[in-house]
């Protein structure tokens, strides 16, 4: 059993679905937990005012908010041991030569740019400590185009490259960077989205959460720029 007592793990997106599994599974095996999103009264409203865990808000966006709560997060509890980069978003819908700009930088900002600004920001962190874990979020669906998805899919597979790149750079100085590959999540918004699927088929949070654990465990020390699929049964 994975214990991450007396570790400090920081976890972006927390206020969302996958967010509150994770950071759920975190705290039950002892965890501090640094919670970024993008409004304080989410976070407030899913974890309260628990006094062994920061609540931050932040756009991530911005290389500069990332910056400011990974500050936050060091100036109260010390270290970063493991980085959880959950916050994302998709679209579809559109055509490639119908995307919007705004809808490209939209994805490639909240969903790439967001796993960037925070490796700006943890990273230095993580190499003068010696020691760390990384765990990007990308997308079964990223592994190749798809039809009205190009936004999306090209968002999530420069996760899997930056995922790839880091650990390539970062594995002979102590730090395990890794993504998971989930196909459709199990959250309240999908099964509205799509009332006549088979939500048991689809993989749920606690199992996603599940596998992020196990990346940012020790017993992943030797895994390195994976990008693993996590499927249920769809």
């Amino acid at each position: 059993m994975n214990s991450f007592a007396d570790k400090t793990v920081v976890i972006t997106g927390a206020a969302g679905n996958l967010g509150r599994a994770v950071a759920t599974h975190f705290s039950e095996k002892g965890a501090r937990l640094g919670l970024i999103d993008l409004h304080t009264q989410s976070l407030t409203d899913e974890f309260g005012d628990a006094k062994r865990h920061v609540l931050v808000e932040a756009n991530l966006l911005q290389a500069d908010a990332a910056a400011s709560a990974t500050e936050q997060i060091l100036s109260r509890l010390g270290r970063i041991d493991v980085l959880c980069n959950l916050a994302g978003g998709f679209r579809m819908g559109q055509s490639v030569h119908e995307t919007s700009v705004a809808d490209w930088d939209f994805l490639l900002g909240l969903n790439a740019g967001s796993v960037l600004h925070m490796a700006k920001a943890v990273v230095p962190h993580m190499l003068t400590q010696g020691s760390g874990k990384i765990v990007n979020v990308g997308a079964f669906a990223a592994q190749r185009g798809a039809a009205q998805m190009g936004a999306y899919v090209a968002s999530k597979s420069v996760v899997i490259r930056l995922t790839e790149s880091m650990a390539l750079e970062l594995r002979e100085r102590g730090i395990n960077v890794n993504c998971v590959l989930p196909t459709i999540i199990d959250t309240p918004d999908n099964r509205n989205a799509m009332p006549e699927a088979d939500p048991s088929r689809w993989v749920a949070t606690s199992e996603l959460a599940n596998v992020i654990a196990f990346l940012a465990s020790d017993q992943a020390n030797a895994v390195h720029g994976a990008a693993l699929p996590v499927c249920g049964l769809s």
